[in-house]
């Protein structure tokens, strides 16, 4: 293995300040409820409005603001997510009458959660197509009541036109002008405008990220995001212009952002980072994309085929590109990735949209030990059983002796009394 480009050391340490800062977020719309709400609006996005739902005349207005051919193409995104979305939850079926001896019967239930807020980010861009990406998976899951959430575009009291249409298009049953730490806390624990939700999803920054995790147990959530990331793996095959592309397209998100490649061919991997400065001249956010890609990008030159898959592995990363000659025979061992994109025509970006995947997909190698937001985020597997005589006669001397094994002697008399008593 040869860097022909290492990034600097990426670490995400516990920031003793942003902690303390979120707790003190999180207690104050605790205690303090719309007015600690009406507070952090008016501090970190000088919006004012004291009635934090959005109204149908707002996403009216919304409408009449957006392109109509922009509408359209956020209407057809919404159908191939709501299509694979519906596909996933059709592999997830009940469960009934399964028995392990005469006279039982167990099983389970798929159960959708009461209520989530979909969080959608604001920042420097409005990420509309996150919106479609969380609600339409919780509306196909069956969740009763979805709210979502955003803070106002900068210095106004309204959320962006686009991201407003786009939680209208996905189906948000309520929709809340708030973003950041103290967004989090009032759907965690409620305010007078928001009842409290049973699941929070969506990325956010750093806060959003920290309160999250603070307020875990309360609610539910999908996971704690963190700064994008891609690893393409490619072979002598592959366009140096394309990878270089899809690398800058992540590194674009923001200035933590990562991009890297691991490739069996030298060449490639030179050639990629020349394609990288070219194409760094073409883009309106090569500021941030370019700090990004000095800071965190990575060129890695694998001695052969099985290193360069481990490396993959180890990465678990966000996205991973499959850019080979063998591309089918590889994706089998390739296990830790938030989602998978194969073959040169497979842009990442393409799921970032509208291919029908999430996109909201976990980082920081996340990826070893869980996937990204789909159908099955918002569904409970619960199960259930029922016993008749004979089965309760069979098992409750097993229950009883095991019980008084483990010293409850209260258990084992629940087991002992039905076998004397029915």
């Amino acid at each position: 293995m040869e860097f022909l480009k290492k990034s600097v050391l990426r670490t995400i340490k516990e920031n003793r300040d942003l902690v303390e800062n979120v707790t003190e977020i999180i207690r104050n719309v605790r205690d303090n409820g719309d007015d600690a709400i009406l507070h952090y609006n008016i501090k970190f996005d000088g919006n004012g409005r004291r009635n934090f739902r959005v109204s149908a005349e707002e996403i009216a207005s919304a409408y009449a603001s957006v392109p109509q051919e922009c509408l359209d193409d956020m209407r057809q995104a919404a159908k191939h997510i709501e299509a694979f979305a519906q596909a996933q939850k059709n592999c997830l079926l009940p469960l009934n009458g399964f028995s392990t001896i005469p006279g039982a019967s167990l099983g389970h239930k798929i159960i959708p959660v009461n209520s989530c807020c979909c969080y959608v980010p604001g920042g420097g861009y409005p990420l509309f197509s996150s919106a479609l990406m969380l609600i339409i998976p919780a509306k196909t899951a069956g969740v009763k009541r979805v709210a979502a959430c955003a803070p106002a575009a900068k210095g106004k009291d309204c959320i962006n036109p686009l991201t407003l249409a786009a939680m209208d298009i996905a189906g948000a049953d309520e929709i809340y002008v708030m973003g950041g730490a103290h967004s989090i806390a009032a759907f965690s624990y409620g305010t007078r405008q928001v009842a409290p939700v049973d699941m929070i999803v969506g990325p956010g920054n750093q806060y959003v990220a920290e309160a999250k995790r603070q307020c875990y147990g309360q609610i539910g959530i999908d996971f704690i995001a963190g700064p994008s990331e891609i690893l393409v793996l490619a072979d002598k095959t592959a366009n140096p212009a394309i990878i270089a592309a899809d690398l800058l397209a992540q590194s674009e998100h923001d200035k933590l952002a990562k991009g890297i490649l691991v490739t069996t061919d030298r060449q490639l991997g030179l050639d990629v980072i020349e394609a990288v400065r070219a194409e760094l001249g073409t883009l309106e956010t090569a500021d941030i994309a370019c700090s990004s890609w000095e800071s965190y990008g990575e060129v890695i030159f694998a001695e052969n085929l099985k290193e360069a898959v481990s490396l993959a592995n180890e990465y678990a990363p966000e996205h991973l590109e499959v850019i080979l000659d063998n591309a089918d025979e590889v994706t089998e061992q390739l296990c830790n990735y938030g989602s998978l994109f194969i073959g040169q025509e497979t842009g990442e970006v393409f799921g970032d949209y509208a291919s029908g995947t999430n996109h909201t997909l976990p980082t920081i190698r996340a990826s070893r030990y869980t996937g990204g937001v789909w159908t099955g985020t918002f569904l409970k597997v619960c199960t259930y059983q029922h016993y008749g005589r004979p089965a309760m006669k069979q098992t409750a001397p097993l229950v009883s002796r095991m019980a008084r094994g483990e010293g409850l002697i209260g258990h084992a008399r629940a087991a002992e009394l039905r076998n004397e008593l029915l």
